[in-house]
């Protein structure tokens, strides 16, 4: 049996006082979800790419090896690369080209933070203090050119075009989607299909091409690549939609950055899509006052907690994780059952039930 359990906790900061909501997503008696056997049935090669991710953050300009591995080295999952990793190995790739694609598709991972957090001022990125805060956001915004510059030089090493093509429109795809949540954000109204296009675009490509290029490279069937990239995309969707829903439903801890840092900085989430949607005019005029004209008081995340509670907006977009969830482990049906099936089909539970 499904369902939640929630827990308040008031904390005092520097930004002000909020709340961590503390959702059980799944019963426990079934077992916690695990990267574990994806963890290890990766691990040779994933041990290939850290080491190539150590020696292209080096440069001779030694701000950039600082910027670069403080974040890199902030204990990340590194769950992109191992899908790229992971989809080579499913499709029978048995060369070394899977290596330097997964390093490029955590270059681009990590070029798309140390960017994000000087687009939304952030001050944590994995329970860190953001780059930005430490060496200034030009050394950061440069030091993600960097790493997208040096991304693309992986890709090309590879030498399979195909493999290039799908990873640099993702480089573009991703840009367009952190430019339409710039224009939604503080915007109230935005709906629930604007919103989709948003996180399919700025999550959910990097999660579709990583593992479209594993099997691409293999040189497998058209049916087999667009398996794959179904199964990336819907993981990612279910990935970004726990993730909105931990910003209001998670801890610090467990989130890496400020619980409520989505309302303070004005995102327009799919919890907040719901809650407007459904609540009162009063309820709107909150959300108004707090994210549109960012006029937030002091116990206003508290409240906004309350109201998402009320609506059962965190409950529902957990649900909608669970469809694009269950979407990306039909992706896959068309391969035979191997370990390393498996383990892709536990990686959905894992990215669904974390609370961690």
């Amino acid at each position: 049996m499904r369902g939640s359990i929630i827990r308040l906790e008031h904390r005092s900061g520097n930004r002000g006082p909020y709340v961590g909501v503390v959702l059980s997503f799944e019963d426990r008696t079934q077992g916690a979800a695990s990267l574990d056997d994806l963890v290890a049935l990766v691990r040779d090669d994933m041990e290939r790419v850290n080491r190539l991710i150590v020696a292209r953050t080096g440069s001779r300009v030694t701000m950039i090896p600082e910027v670069a591995n403080h974040l890199i080295s902030s204990g990340g999952k590194r769950l992109r690369p191992m899908l790229t990793l992971a989809t080579a190995s499913l499709a029978g790739y048995q060369g070394d080209g899977h290596v330097g694609l997964a390093a490029a598709v955590e270059f681009m991972h990590t070029a798309t933070l140390l960017h994000d957090d000087v687009v939304d001022a952030s001050t944590m990125r994995r329970g860190k203090i953001a780059a930005r805060l430490k060496w200034g956001n030009e050394a950061s915004v440069l030091v993600g050119d960097f790493l997208l510059g040096q991304a693309f030089k992986m890709m090309v090493e590879t030498g399979s075009l195909p493999a290039l093509a799908i990873l640099s429109a993702a480089a573009s795809t991703i840009a367009e989607g952190e430019v339409l949540q710039l224009a939604a954000a503080k915007h109230v109204e935005t709906n629930e299909d604007e919103y989709l296009a948003v996180i399919r675009g700025k999550t959910a490509e990097l999660f579709a091409a990583a593992c479209e290029v594993g099997p691409v490279i293999a040189g497998r069937p058209k049916a087999e690549l667009a398996a794959c990239r179904s199964y990336g995309m819907n993981l990612g969707i279910a990935f970004q939609l726990v993730d909105d829903a931990l910003d209001y439903g998670g801890t610090a801890a467990a989130l890496g950055k400020n619980v409520g840092d989505d309302f303070r900085e004005g995102k327009i989430t799919l919890p907040i899509v719901l809650s407007y949607r459904r609540g009162d005019e009063a309820e709107r005029d909150f959300w108004r006052r707090t994210l549109e004209r960012g006029e937030i008081g002091g116990d206003d995340v508290e409240r906004a907690v309350a109201i998402l509670r009320r609506h059962r907006a965190i409950e529902d977009t957990v649900e909608r994780a669970r469809h694009y969830g269950k979407m990306a482990r039909d992706a896959l049906a068309l391969f035979p059952h191997s370990p390393m099936k498996s383990a892709l089909l536990d990686a959905v539970e894992f990215c669904i039930a974390r609370t961690h």
